[in-house]
Parts: structure tokens; C-alpha cells; sequence
């Protein structure tokens, strides 16, 4: 979920090859949400959810890793604590609080009120470093809280489930968290990244099963059927695909999209994972957006485009 060079130094090369991977990536993110949902359904907790998509993606990863380190490019002692962190609070952190967000709201609202991090990314930088921020950028932030309350529908009296709001909150803030440390590791002596994915995920992992087994959030599992698109399908085949599709896929196409596409460009595409998603979860749950849901992801993902078109890469 997002964009996983976002602070990588921008290069000029804007290739057909690299807006069809970047949209591979934005589909493969985007899909995440409607096969933990078919999980979810069937008693799965967020936090085993994690656990499969995590631990599955670290265990695919293992082999192109191998592969870097016999080249001589492996974890240094220096890389140790940027994977850590990105490990427990981009991965893990936002993955938890996403899927949690899911049990209790749509898709597509939970990953509209994540894809807020821009907003809140933007108010930290201004508190901290007293700068006002451009006159693009407050109206994209202004454009993207009417966007949300149009989302979440309030404006007709609807239900407004807190439980969900906080949890989608929750990942907005480690999404932003994952923007910042995306821009740390993309200094010379960063960790490559993949191994910043594999090792995150594998701490990740870790983290989650900790959390689960000392019981601060439910880790429950089960073998029943999920229903995808009207298709009965083994349990495992959900795993399967929210680890290699959205997870070890979708990372290793959005780091390859950024390469050819430098990283401001390379964001702006991976907007179109609100767009997957939404339609995956119409097409995989049955999760139909109204007209004003839709009416108010369109100002959420302008406004997001607005405030990445005004503010550089590092805001």
C-alpha cells in the first residue's frame, strides 16, 4: 500500500514501460483491501491477515535477497535500524490499522482516510518548521477534509462508525511515517530497497505475532471457504494473493516504476490504487460506493495530486 520510493532522487526518464508498471503496482496495492475483506468475513482477524500477507511476502522475498547478497549487497549495521522501524510502523503499524479499519468500513473509505497522510505529513512539517505552506497546498488540504466528510457521508446524518475512523486514522499517520522514512532511506548510505521491504516484512512479522500472542490485539485464523466475485475459493488462496499480488509484487513494481519514472511522477500514478481499490472491492465483495462516496474520493485524490504537485518531494 502506497508508494514505496516516494523519497527517491527523481530521474527524467518517463517511459511508456514505466507508467504501465507503475499501474501494475497501483493494482496489485489497490487489491489488498478486497482480498483481507474476503478473510475478514470469514472470522479472520486483522492481525492474522497481517500476519499472512507479511510473513508470505518475506518468505518470497527471500530469494531475490539471496541473490543481492551473493552480489555483495547486504544488510550493514547502519541499515539495521531504518529496516526495524520501517518494519513496526509503515508495515506492520499500517497494515494493522488498515485491515482493522476494514472490518468496520468499506475499502474504499478506509483507504481514502489513509490516503489522508499527505494532509497530515503537511501539518507536522508546518508545526515543526514554522513554514506556511503554499496557497496549492492548503487548498488540497482543504479540498481533501470536504472530500472525506463527503466519504463518510456525514452531511446526510449517516452513522459514522468511530471505531473505523480511528483505526483508518491510525494508518494515515504510520502512511505518513512511511513517506518520511522512505525520503531518510533514499540517502546514498540507505539500505537498497528490497532490502528495506524484506527485512521490514520480516520484522514486521515478527512484531505482529507478538502483539497477537501476548494478547494485546485477537490473532484468530480459520480454514473456511472465502467468496471472491461469487467464486467459492480455499482460504489459502486469499493469503496467497494478498502476500504475492498486493504485498511482494506490488513493492518490488512501485520501486521499479520509480526507477523509470523518477518519484514525483511515480506518486502521482500510484494514486490510481483508490481507484483499484474501490473497483475490486465492488467487483470481489460486493462493496457498491454510493454517489456521494465517489463524488468525494475524486476531491480526495485531487486534492492529494494538488498537494504533491505543489510541495517538493521531501514535503
Amino acid at each position: 500500500m502506497g508508494d514505496p520510493g516516494a523519497g527517491a532522487d527523481q530521474r527524467p526518464a518517463r517511459t511508456a514501460p514505466g507508467l504501465a508498471i507503475a499501474l501494475l503496482s497501483g493494482f496489485s496495492f489497490g487489491l489488498a483491501g478486497p482480498f483481507a475483506a474476503a478473510l475478514l468475513a470469514t472470522g479472520w482477524s486483522p492481525l492474522a491477515v497481517v500476519v499472512g500477507r507479511l510473513g508470505g511476502a518475506a518468505l518470497l522475498l527471500v530469494v531475490p535477497l539471496a541473490v543481492m547478497a551473493a552480489r555483495g549487497r547486504y544488510l550493514r549495521r547502519r541499515h539495521l535500524r531504518p529496516v526495524v522501524v520501517y518494519g513496526v510502523v509503515p508495515l506492520a503499524g499500517a497494515q494493522v490499522c488498515y485491515f482493522s479499519a476494514v472490518g468496520h468500513l468499506s475499502v474504499g473509505v478506509a483507504l481514502l482516510i489513509e490516503y489522508t497522510a499527505p494532509v497530515l505529513l503537511l501539518a507536522w512539517t508546518w508545526a515543526r518548521t514554522a513554514l506556511r505552506p503554499r496557497p496549492a497546498t492548503l487548498l488540497g488540504a482543504a479540498l481533501a477534509i470536504l472530500g472525506l466528510g463527503l466519504v463518510l457521508d456525514v452531511g446526510r446524518g449517516a452513522d459514522v462508525d468511530v471505531v473505523g475512523v480511528l483505526w483508518g486514522l491510525g494508518a494515515a499517520v504510520c502512511l505518513a511515517a512511511y513517506f518520511r522514512l522512505s525520503a531518510d532511506a533514499s540517502e546514498d548510505d540507505g539500505p537498497p530497497a528490497l532490502v528495506l521491504t524484506a527485512g521490514g516484512a520480516l520484522v514486521g512479522t515478527a512484531v505482529v505475532l507478538l502483539v497477537g500472542l501476548v494478547g494485546l490485539l485477537p490473532l484468530e485464523a480459520n480454514t473456511a471457504p472465502i467468496d471472491l466475485a461469487g467464486w467459492t475459493a480455499p482460504w489459502w488462496v486469499g493469503v496467497v494473493l494478498v502476500a504475492a499480488l498486493s504485498t511482494a509484487l506490488a513493492y518490488l513494481t512501485g520501486i521499479a516504476a520509480v526507477g523509470r519514472l523518477g518519484s514525483r511522477l511515480a506518486s502521482f500514478v500510484g494514486l490510481s490504487e483508490v481507484l483499484f481499490a474501490v473497483l475490486g472491492a465492488w467487483w470481489l465483495v460486493s462493496q457498491e460506493p454510493t454517489a456521494t462516496q465517489v463524488a468525494g474520493g475524486v476531491l480526495v485524490v485531487a486534492a492529494i495530486a494538488l498537494i504533491r504537485w505543489a510541495e517538493p518531494p521531501e514535503g
